[in-house]
């Protein structure tokens, strides 16, 4: 079913600051007076993971899944969700082969939290923590991202064929 090639997928997410919210990246509690608006946890960094790893596997996006209309995905862990969007990659006969992704945001700082980020989301992928790669960047005073509106990720996702035993 999986054709036997390396397969790329591509990620991409982006929410806005609400307050009330608790800002989640990574499946990382991050002190800040704002959070991210959305139904689930509003994780952009693990949305972008979890489409790139599902758009590897030919298996649509994030929302085609775990829908903002269902209200089972209210407030959902979206690190729980990146381990589901890994085992249906897996059942497909695929694994995460590497995973570099990239948040943008004015603010706040998350560089401290990358050891962790990279913890939470290579045990949600089933993956050592050599396989995750994590950065962050700033819209440099440009755009929604520039003006701290919101945060922003992208990712790319590797997947190739469960070797045969």
């Amino acid at each position: 079913m999986n054709g036997g090639f390396v397969r790329t997928g591509l990620g991409w997410d982006t929410h806005q600051y609400a307050d009330g919210r608790p800002l989640v990246v990574g499946g990382v509690a991050i002190e800040h007076p704002r959070g991210l608006l959305g139904h689930s946890d509003a994780d952009v960094l693990t949305h972008s993971i979890a489409d790139a790893v599902l758009g590897a596997g030919a298996l649509g996006d994030i929302g085609e899944h775990f829908p903002d209309s269902d209200p089972e995905w209210k407030d959902a862990d979206s690190v729980e969700l990146l381990a589901r969007c890994a085992e249906m990659v897996r059942e497909r006969g695929l694994f995460v082969v590497n995973v570099d992704a990239t948040v943008i945001a004015e603010e706040p700082m998350m560089g401290g939290h990358r050891a962790q980020m990279v913890f939470n989301l290579a045990a949600a992928l089933g993956v050592g923590h050599d396989a995750v790669n994590v950065k962050f960047t700033r819209g440099e005073g440009m755009g929604y991202l520039g003006r701290a509106e919101g945060v922003a990720a992208m990712a790319v996702a590797t997947l190739a064929p469960v070797p045969e035993v």
